[in-house]
């Protein structure tokens, strides 16, 4: 099983974990299916990363001829609220000196939860989120027409970062949604298998990332719709 992904694939409850965690979904659903997994996720991806990693990461190219499944597991980012523009985000690892790099940071932190509670900008609009989709979508069934491939609607957070807003997830869902119905890439609810867990007090306390129970949720939905497609 090929699992291109972001941080929700490999955040706990207390932070970042390694890709042969026992307890993260996607080795709960290869556990559960007896498959070997390739996890290949970041901290922030979209579908745009998503694309990237399909077209450029030679894991993707060697897992792509013997995968039993390719799972999607981006969405959510590009759902989030973006006030200030994403490059300006990603490219705060790059300022120099050190401490310079520590104000922006510093700044850009103050303002992004203040600022995402003004306007409806998000990370990724989702008619573009949508066209990465189907570009790796399409890529994919010109070398395996046979090749099974799942895509997630996005999850739910409480994250003081985000100002506790997603006003992109509904119009991001509604896109996705049509999407699967074009192309019969079945969708997992994100939200569905883990509201409950994020507004437990048992998830991660940076109200973005699951607690265990969360995992289990996701790999059991999984685990459902990869036998359906499979």
């Amino acid at each position: 099983m090929l699992v291109i992904a972001d941080s929700l694939s490999y955040f706990g409850p207390e932070g970042g974990l390694p890709a042969d965690h026992p307890r993260i979904w996607p080795n709960l659903v290869a556990s559960e299916l007896d498959w070997d997994v390739e996890l290949v996720a970041r901290i922030g991806w979209t579908c745009r990363d998503a694309y990237w990693a399909l077209i450029g990461d030679p894991r993707v190219w060697a897992a792509v001829p013997y995968a039993g499944a390719v799972v999607f597991a981006v969405g959510g980012m590009d759902s989030l609220p973006s006030p200030l523009p994403t490059a300006l985000r990603e490219l705060i690892r790059y300022v120099r000196p050190a401490g310079l790099r520590r104000v922006v940071r510093s700044v850009y932190q103050w303002v992004q939860p203040r600022a995402s509670k003004l306007g409806s900008r998000v990370a990724l609009p989702p008619e573009i989120s949508v066209d990465y989709l189907e570009q790796c979508r399409t890529a994919l069934a010109q070398l395996r027409p046979d090749l099974p491939m799942v895509a997630v609607l996005p999850s739910v957070h409480d994250c003081d970062a985000y100002g506790r807003v997603h006003r992109g997830r509904e119009p991001a869902v509604r896109a996705l949604e049509s999407w699967s119905a074009r192309t019969g890439v079945p969708l997992v609810d994100l939200k569905a298998a883990v509201h409950d867990n994020i507004f437990s007090g048992d998830a991660n306390p940076d109200g973005i990332h699951w607690g265990w129970d969360g995992h289990s949720e996701v790999a059991t939905s999984m685990v459902k719709t990869l036998r359906e497609v499979g």
